[in-house]
């Protein structure tokens, strides 16, 4: 593990984040009762979670709601206190060098603003200009390439409370970068957002990781923006960590089916082959599903190829939707 983070832009090693919760007692004197005594619930919402982020990693954070994301987040933020653990961020303990801290790191909320709500979006960059002591060329030159990377023309002298959801969320982004932050976190980016608006943010994130080297954690509950942003997934549940792994090992840990589909050059009498399950036939095009820790997809194919003649093929992965609900539900049989 790396030390103090002089490797690892994130190192995260058994933190924790526990909470006191009043206990209310209901029923006959439950008012009295809840009135002359004082009881207490502990509620782990981070309980011994490890992970290590490196420089310039986009990384998809995931969890149902009450999991322990947004608690993690808010440690890593420097606006929580841990409760255990060490936790160190671009060489820093987050909540002890908090002013030098925040200065290198941005977040985006998409359900809050960090813009002033009654200022049109340019003034309000203006003075972020100032708070973050930015020299002007290089904000000159951040704000011309966000207007052209996320079309900021139509709005910037709009006041922000006139502002579209999808305006809002490209307005906050690039308020969020516009003093270079090595590290963004970014909670639900894309919620709301119509199709269009989605994939303009999700190809501003994108460019921002490869081309400026940013690191960013994305936490979202639209898994599509998983799949498009993202090669590697950490999954929290009841504050403890259930994955960390590529995208790609995530699927082939918990997938399950896949399926191939094959348009071959004429069509067959009969189509069955052994290791797989016809589940559609339209004239030549078959769709098979299979069990990717029982066969591979290469010697599925072979199979079909040794015994027909193919025109064309397709390897479908199953939705990421599937591949976590099954990791809940496993999750959920093991608790029982």
């Amino acid at each position: 593990m790396a030390t103090h983070g002089t490797e690892s832009i994130i190192t995260v090693s058994n933190l924790a984040k526990h909470f006191r919760v009043s206990r209310h007692h209901r029923g006959p004197w439950s008012a009295l009762r809840n009135l002359l005594t004082h009881e207490y619930s502990l509620v782990r919402a981070v309980d011994g979670v490890s992970f290590e982020v490196q420089p310039g990693e986009l990384v998809g954070y995931l969890g149902p709601n009450g999991a322990g994301k947004s608690t993690t987040i808010k440690m890593m933020a420097g606006l929580l206190v841990p409760s255990g653990g060490e936790l160190w961020v671009n060489g820093r303990v987050p909540w002890r060098e908090r002013r030098k801290h925040v200065a290198a790191i941005a977040a985006v909320f998409g359900q809050r603003t960090a813009l002033w709500w009654d200022l049109p979006v340019i003034e309000s960059l203006y003075l972020l200009r100032h708070i973050y002591h930015i020299p002007p060329d290089r904000f000159r030159q951040n704000l011309d390439e966000f207007r052209s990377l996320i079309d900021l023309d139509p709005f910037l002298d709009t006041p922000v409370r006139s502002l579209s959801l999808g305006q809002r969320m490209r307005a906050d982004i690039c308020a969020a970068l516009i003093h270079d932050p090595v590290l963004l976190f970014l909670d639900e980016p894309t919620i709301g957002l119509d199709v269009v608006a989605k994939e303009r943010i999700r190809q501003f994130i994108t460019h921002i990781n490869r081309e400026r080297g940013t690191t960013v954690i994305l936490t979202t509950h639209d898994l599509s923006d998983v799949e498009k942003l993202c090669e590697r997934v950490m999954i929290i549940d009841r504050g403890k960590l259930l994955f960390d792994g590529e995208l790609e090992a995530l699927r082939d840990r918990f997938g399950g089916k896949r399926e191939l589909v094959v348009d071959l050059a004429a069509e067959p009498d009969y189509v069955g082959i052994d290791g797989a399950q016809v589940v559609a036939q339209e004239g030549a095009r078959v769709t098979y599903r299979f069990d990717r820790k029982e066969i591979s997809a290469s010697e599925l194919i072979g199979r079909l190829s040794a015994r027909y003649s193919i025109r064309d093929l397709q390897v479908r992965e199953p939705e990421i939707e599937e591949t976590v609900r099954r990791i809940y539900e496993e999750r959920l049989l093991e608790s029982k």
